[in-house]
């Protein structure tokens, strides 16, 4: 595998969140470890969502990336679409409040749930 695919929850130039995927380059290490570049972060959380959770409209309030490490997660976005991901499955989350707006439930943002049997446990790293 040369390269990784990031899936991207981003704000498009409507203010609606959507989904997107692009590709890592898996261009570094050795044939037997492909590395990616070296990302910058600024720290990690840790969150754990009991069976039946589900937020509200919401934006993030930071680009992050999103491990799930148990259970399953839902995220919806306005144009009725959804994915589900699973443990070991990941996601970029861009879907940022455009500078000078003020949040509208009816345009901005995305939903999250917590599906099936276990508790939801995620890992933020902030980009």
């Amino acid at each position: 595998m040369d390269s990784f695919t990031k899936v991207i929850l981003f704000t498009d130039t409507d203010g609606h969140a959507r989904f997107r995927e692009e590709s890592v380059a898996l261009d570094q290490g050795s044939e037997q470890s492909r590395l990616s570049k070296l990302f910058d972060s600024t720290g990690f959380q840790l969150r754990t969502s009991p069976v039946g959770f589900r937020s509200q409209w919401h934006c993030s309030e930071y680009t992050q990336w999103v491990f799930i490490l148990q259970g399953q997660m839902e995220i919806g976005v306005r144009d009725g679409i959804s994915r589900v991901f699973l443990p070991g499955d990941h996601f970029y989350s861009a879907d940022l409040l455009p500078q000078g707006h003020t949040f509208d439930p009816a345009i901005h943002g995305h939903w999250s749930r917590q599906l099936g049997p276990d508790p939801l446990v995620t890992l933020f790293v902030r980009g």
